[in-house]
């Protein structure tokens, strides 16, 4: 299904409106929000019908969203080249629940989904006479290397990832600086969310984006968000095919962009049935769901340090779909997991089920669990968002056995790897940035 076209508004409501192309460009509104539709389409299981592969239910997905954009006709050539992967709903060995797999792309996490799409989309907004466009990108681990991997040696394109230096996995640091050539890895000496907040910074500096043209790729651009929820669509048309009911999701979320895919997904019309959050010690959204304030703190660091986020971005997305708050606290709850009982979970799920889960996934298993003690019936599926051999220093130890890296990581992980320092402060930013 397509229609009229589809227009993009900021989340803070003082910013012209733009078409898909445009926001995918912009990245970050210049009041500082988020882009968002001006209204979501409305989908039924039926109109998937013939549509199995992931590139297939992302063409007819995502068209009303492209409805009437200059990338409309490009769609199904980018979906193809996005999708190339698959992400299995697997049975799990308890009660009938079930895992679905995000880990099956080249730096083995969620993010490759995503990043792969932008880049197909804005390759072909590239004029061959404009200005090398930098994608600037913070990563609390994994989204840096997919963005990394997805737009590596593109002609017209550079890349900067910020990260927190000493607060991502040991392989999460060398893939993000492995890839070279037009890809930079900076190590901040900070947290994931000065890296955000630098980023977010860059790109509404009109100054700076006037020497130096920027492009965003974390979970704020639409691009990325987009995307993600494909793979939602395709594993609950599969259950409802199955068994013509909802299937339920825990998602293990940082900045909500993954989360937010999903709720999208169900607000457009796909079988999906209740959606619960797990988060690590970092524990924003459970205190909202909870009653309290949305109140952004300083981040700590955990095992799930993917997710160490204490003001996550797509909070305004949320509050967006969902403007009376106390109806938002009534659709979700959240769950916060710390150290010890991620742990416990990685090594309890091993040693009874053979099961062995990053300690992303744990923090969504145990809230599974929780569900399951507190008497929910319903059907559930755990969302897998990186493979666990990418933090072997962790799991290894609690499994008591050696991890095999799938292939893809593997070759990542033997290529030289360089990062450059970067100081917590916007100017040696745009500094590099100026450079190039």
């Amino acid at each position: 299904m397509s229609g009229p076209a589809m227009q993009y508004a900021s989340t803070r409501a003082s910013a012209p409106v733009l078409g898909l192309s445009a926001a995918i460009a912009a990245g970050l509104a210049p009041d500082g929000g988020l882009y968002v539709p001006e209204r979501l389409p409305k989908f039924a299981p039926r109109d998937f019908n013939g549509a199995d592969s992931l590139a297939d239910i992302a063409s007819r997905l995502l068209a009303p969203f492209f409805a009437d954009d200059l990338l409309a006709a490009e769609l199904p050539a980018i979906c193809a080249e996005a999708f190339t992967f698959p992400s299995p709903l697997i049975d799990l060995t308890t009660r009938g629940d079930r895992v679905l797999e995000l880990f099956h792309g080249p730096t083995a996490a969620f993010k490759d989904f995503g990043a792969r799409f932008l880049a197909a989309s804005m390759h072909r907004l590239r004029r061959d006479d404009a200005k090398p466009l930098t994608i600037i990108v913070a990563t609390s681990g994994d989204t840096g290397a997919a963005v990394g991997a997805a737009f590596a040696g593109l002609d017209g394109f550079r890349v900067a990832i910020l990260y927190p230096d000493g607060r991502v996995s040991p392989r999460q640091a060398h893939q993000l600086g492995c890839f070279g050539g037009n890809v930079r890895a900076l190590r901040v000496d900070g947290s994931f969310d000065d890296c955000q907040r630098l980023v977010k910074q860059a790109l509404v500096d009109e100054a700076l984006r006037a020497r130096a043209p920027l492009g965003s790729a974390n979970s704020i651009s639409l691009g990325r968000l987009l995307p993600q929820m494909v793979y939602y669509a395709q594993s609950s048309l599969l259950h409802w095919r199955e068994t013509q009911g909802h299937l339920n999701f825990v998602i293990p979320t940082g900045n909500l962009g993954n989360a937010v895919a999903c709720i999208l997904a169900r607000a457009c019309g796909l079988p999906i049935g209740r959606i619960v959050l797990a988060t690590n010690a970092n524990d924003v959204i459970p205190k909202f769901f909870a009653g309290g304030d949305y109140a952004p703190t300083a981040s700590v660091a955990t095992l799930a340090n993917a997710m160490d986020v204490g003001a996550p971005s797509n909070f305004e997305r949320l509050t967006w779909l969902y403007p009376d708050r106390a109806q938002l606290r009534r659709e979700f709850t959240a769950h916060s997991i710390d150290d010890t009982q991620i742990r416990a979970t990685i090594r309890e799920r091993f040693e009874r089920h053979g099961e062995i889960f990053c300690p992303h996934t744990a923090t969504a298993v145990r809230v599974l669990e929780r569900l399951r003690w507190d008497g929910d019936e319903g059907t559930w599926a755990v969302v897998a968002t990186a493979h666990p051999a990418k933090f072997e220093g962790i799991v290894e130890p609690l499994i008591g056995t050696t991890l095999a890296s799938p292939p893809s990581l593997a070759a990542l992980l033997e290529r030289p790897a360089h990062a450059d320092p970067l100081a917590n402060d916007f100017g040696a930013l745009r500094d590099v940035l100026v450079a190039g």
